[in-house]
C-alpha cells in the first residue's frame, strides 16, 4: 500500500501535532473536527511551530509553507474522509464517544482504509469490533507533544491483520518516530501499564513509610534514573489523564493497578497538575517549574516498592507475551525518559530483595503484590 493521504480526526494538542509531524514527513493531511473554531485555533498552532523551526534554523521558510500547506482543516466528515488511506482518531478518551465516531466512520469511510486510534488505554479490540473492518483497525499511540516525543506504541487488537500492523509500523518510522509494538491488546499497553500504576503506588509508599512527596521524588529521580519525580511527572501529565486512564485500566483489569484514593479525590478538587496550578505540588504561573530534589533528600526514602511494582507490570508484560525486555526497556526509555533499563536497576536493589518485598506487601495487602512468575524465576 502506497500510503500518501492520511486524515487526523481531532484537532487539539495531539490532533494538530500528529497532523505537523505527518505533513512534515510529506504526507497530504486533512484535519479535521467538528467546528471551524477549533481547527482555526489548530492551524495557528501548527504555524507558530512550524515558524519556530524555521526561526531555529531547522528548516528554511519554505519548508515550513510547504509543510503548512500540505494540511487542509476540514469540517464536513464526509469530504474529510473522501481521499483517506489512513485515518487516525484523537477524539477525548471517552469509550461511547469513540464507539459512536467509529459508527459513523465505518459508513463514509472506503472500504479499505484503516482506521488508526491514537488511544492510550482503551483496548482496540473493543473499538475494532464496532466497525465491519476489524482486522484494519489498529492502535497507533502517538505521546505528548507528537512534534517532540520519538516514542509511538503500536497496538494490534485481535482482529488486526498482520499487514495492517507492518503498514502502521512503517509509517511512525516514515514520521521520524519509533515505534514499538504491543503484541496484545492489554490495559495500559506498555508505558501506561508501568507509569500510571506507579503513581498510586507512590502514594502507598509516602503512607506506608511516612516519607515526603519531595523525598520520594528524589528517590525516584537519583535512585530509579527518571528525568524527574514520579509526583512531578503526574502533575506534568495531568491527574484528569491519570484518573481516566486509572478508571479504564481497573475496570478491565484488577491486576494491573491498585487504585489510591488521592488520585480521585485530587481529580475531583480539580487539582489536575500544573495545567491547574496546583497537584502534588502548587505551580505559580505557566512557566515549567522544578521541584527542589536533591540526592541528599532522595537518601531518606527507599523506593523498593517502586521498583518492585514497575518490575512486576514489565514482568507480566513479558509473561503475558505483549511485550520482552528489550522492546519494554525501549519504550521506558522513550516515553517515560529512564535515563537507565529497569532491568538493571532491579539487578541494584536485587531480584531476590525485589521478590521478597513482593511477597511482604501480598501477605500484608493482598494478591495485587503477588511476584509475576518471571520475576521468581530470575532470582
Amino acid at each position: 500500500m502506497d500510503l500518501k493521504n492520511i486524515t487526523v480526526l481531532g484537532s487539539g494538542v495531539m490532533g494538530h501535532g500528529i497532523a505537523q509531524v505527518s505533513a512534515t514527513a510529506g504526507y497530504n493531511v486533512v484535519l479535521r473536527d467538528i467546528e471551524h473554531g477549533f481547527l482555526d485555533k489548530a492551524m495557528e498552532k501548527i504555524r507558530w511551530s512550524l515558524d519556530k523551526l524555521v526561526s531555529k534554523e531547522k528548516i528554511s521558510k519554505n519548508e515550513g509553507d510547504a509543510i503548512f500547506s500540505r494540511i487542509k482543516p476540514v469540517v464536513d466528515l464526509n469530504e474529510a474522509v473522501k481521499d483517506a488511506q489512513m485515518i487516525i482518531e484523537v477524539v477525548p478518551e471517552i469509550m461511547d464517544l469513540k464507539k459512536k465516531v467509529y459508527a459513523e466512520l465505518d459508513k463514509v469511510a472506503g472500504s479499505d482504509v484503516i482506521f488508526a486510534s491514537n488511544t492510550s488505554t482503551l483496548p482496540i479490540t473493543e473499538i475494532a469490533n464496532i466497525t465491519s473492518r476489524p482486522e484494519k483497525v489498529i492502535g497507533i499511540h502517538f505521546f505528548n507533544p507528537p512534534q517532540l516525543m520519538k516514542l509511538v506504541e503500536v497496538i494490534p487488537g485481535e482482529k488486526t491483520s498482520k499487514e495492517i500492523t507492518e503498514i502502521t509500523q512503517e509509517f511512525v518510522k516514515s514520521v521520524k518516530k519509533e515505534p514499538v509494538l504491543c503484541r496484545k491488546d492489554v490495559p495500559g499497553f506498555i508505558v501506561n501499564r508501568l507509569f500510571i500504576p506507579m503513581v498510586h503506588e507512590a502514594c502507598y509508599l509516602m503512607d506506608r513509610q511516612g516519607v515526603s512527596k519531595t523525598e520520594v521524588d528524589s528517590a525516584v529521580k537519583f535512585k530509579l534514573g527518571f528525568p524527574m519525580g514520579i509526583f512531578e511527572l503526574a502533575d506534568f501529565t495531568g491527574m484528569d489523564v491519570i484518573h481516566k486512564a486509572t478508571v479504564e485500566m481497573h475496570l478491565r483489569d484488577k491486576k494491573v493497578i491498585n487504585p489510591h484514593p488521592t488520585i480521585e479525590k485530587m481529580f475531583n478538587e480539580k487539582k489536575l497538575g500544573q495545567k491547574s496550578g496546583e497537584g502534588f505540588y502548587k505551580y505559580s504561573d505557566d512557566k515549567y517549574e522544578r521541584v527542589a530534589l536533591s540526592e541528599e533528600i532522595a537518601e531518606k526514602c527507599n523506593p523498593i516498592q517502586l521498583v518492585a511494582n514497575i518490575l512486576n507490570n514489565a514482568a507480566w508484560l513479558v509473561t503475558n507475551k505483549a511485550s520482552d525486555i528489550e522492546e519494554l526497556e525501549k519504550a521506558a526509555n522513550l516515553g517515560l525518559g529512564l535515563k537507565k533499563p529497569m532491568f538493571e536497576t532491579a539487578k541494584e536493589f536485587g531480584i531476590k530483595n525485589i521478590v521478597e518485598e513482593l511477597n511482604k506487601l501480598a501477605e500484608q495487602h493482598g494478591e495485587f503484590y503477588k511476584p509475576d512468575p518471571l520475576l521468581v524465576s530470575m532470582q
